[in-house]
C-alpha cells in the first residue's frame, strides 16, 4: 500500500468515529427532549460508525499498518430544533461520508490498490443504504407530522377536570 492510501484511510478511520460522536450527540439531544425510541436509535448508529472505524483499524493492521488515532477539534455537538432537522442534518453528512469513501475509492484505483479496493467496496454498499434510511425518515418524518399532531390534540383534548 501505497503511502498516500495509507494516510486517507486512516483519516477515514478517526472521521468514521466522529461520525459516531455526531449521533451520539443526536441520541443525547433526543433523549433530552422526551423521544427515547430515537435516542436508542441515534445510540445504535452511534455504534455502527464505530465498527465503521474498527473495520477500517483492521483493514490497516491486516495490510501491515498500525493505525493512528487522533481526535477531532471541533465539536459535535449541535443545537437542534426537531428530529426532521437532526435527520436532515444526517442525511447531510452521510453524503460527506459517501464523497470520502468514493474519493477513496478513486484513489486507490488510480494506484491499482485491489485488496483496498475490495475492502471499500463493502463502504459503497453501506452508504447507498445508509442515504436511503436517512431519506425514509425524513419522508416519514413528513407522513405522521400531521397525523401525530392530529392524535395527541384529541389525546389531550379528552381531559378531564
Amino acid at each position: 500500500m501505497k503511502q498516500e492510501m495509507y494516510d486517507l484511510l486512516n483519516k477515514q478511520m478517526n472521521f468514521e468515529t466522529y461520525s459516531g460522536y455526531i449521533y451520539l450527540d443526536m441520541s443525547a439531544y433526543c433523549a433530552s427532549v422526551g423521544l427515547d425510541g430515537f435516542a436508542s436509535w441515534f445510540e445504535k448508529q452511534y455504534q455502527e460508525e464505530l465498527v465503521h472505524a474498527s473495520k477500517f483499524s483492521q483493514f490497516l493492521l491486516d495490510s501491515g499498518y498500525r493505525p493512528k488515532y487522533s481526535n477531532w477539534e471541533e465539536s459535535p455537538t449541535g443545537d437542534y430544533e426537531s428530529l426532521l432537522e437532526l435527520a436532515q442534518l444526517s442525511l447531510a453528512h452521510e453524503k460527506v461520508v459517501t464523497e470520502r469513501i468514493d474519493y477513496l475509492l478513486d484513489i486507490a484505483t488510480e494506484l491499482k490498490d485491489y485488496p483496498t479496493i475490495n475492502f471499500l467496496n463493502w463502504f459503497i454498499t453501506e452508504q447507498v443504504e445508509e442515504e436511503q434510511t436517512f431519506n425514509k425518515l425524513i419522508d416519514q418524518i413528513h407522513i405522521v407530522k400531521d397525523a401525530g399532531l392530529y392524535l395527541l390534540d384529541k389525546d389531550y383534548g379528552q381531559r378531564e377536570d
